[in-house]
This record gives C-alpha cells, structure tokens and sequence, in this order.
C-alpha cells in the first residue's frame, strides 16, 4: 500500500473518531458526508449511517474507558478512508483539506498514546515524537 495512502487514512481515521465525541460533532459528520456524497454517491447514505452509529459507540466506549473499541473505530473508520482514496484517488486532496479545516494545527491526528511495562533489569524508551538517549 502506499504510504502516503496510508499515513492519510490513519490521520482521518483518528482525527474522526476523535471528534466523534467532541463539539465540533456536527460539523465533522457533515463534512465526511460531503466527501462521500461527491466521490462516492451510491455510498453516501451507509456512510451518514455508519458516521451516527460511530459515534454512538464512541461515546459509550469513552464512558466505559473502552480503549480497545476506540482503537478498533479509528482502524474501522481508517479503512473506509483508505478504501475511498484507493477507488477515487482525487478524494485524497479534499480529505486533507477537510482534515486541515477539521483540525488546522493537526493536534488531535497527533495525539499518542502510550502504556509500557517494564520488570527487571529491562528499560523502556518511548516517545511521542523526538526521542535522544545517551548513556554513558
């Protein structure tokens, strides 16, 4: 798959199920619609479906502190993107331009999260983005 391809996905995917649960709900849902409605008519309604019952589960698995289906939405809503760009790949410039006006300073695509367990003599690094070690 080409990495572009799939860098973008991920971003979308994440930037949607993000926004699933936040104020900008409307604007977002409406946004994806549009997308879908001029690449892809025939599937514009699933998709508006989907989009409602997406956030339904998100809102719930957000309650219930479920990390696991929220993982699981932003891979199922990263395929759907992915799908759309690979059948219509002039979709690929108005998705970043929605993303861009969704989330102009890409601050919820970049959100990490991290968990780590470490026993022993064993070490841990991670990081979010940069990362320098030096041991001496």
């Amino acid at each position: 798959m080409d990495p572009e391809v799939a860098s973008l996905a991920q971003s979308a995917g994440t930037t949607l199920v993000t926004l699933m649960a936040a104020d900008a709900w409307q604007h977002t849902r409406d946004g994806f619609t549009q997308l879908w409605r001029r690449m892809q008519p025939e599937r514009a309604e699933t998709v508006a479906a989907e989009l409602e019952a997406g956030r339904e589960d998100v809102l719930a698995a957000m309650a219930a502190h479920d990390q696991e289906t929220l993982d699981e939405l932003r891979l199922q809503w990263q395929g759907f993107v992915r799908r759309l760009i690979i059948a219509r790949p002039v979709a690929a410039e108005e998705l970043r331009r929605l993303l861009d006006e969704l989330d102009p300073g890409g601050s919820v695509a970049r959100q990490v999260s991290q968990h780590a367990t470490a026993s022993g003599q064993a070490r841990v690094y991670q990081a979010g983005r940069d990362q320098h070690i030096a041991e001496r």
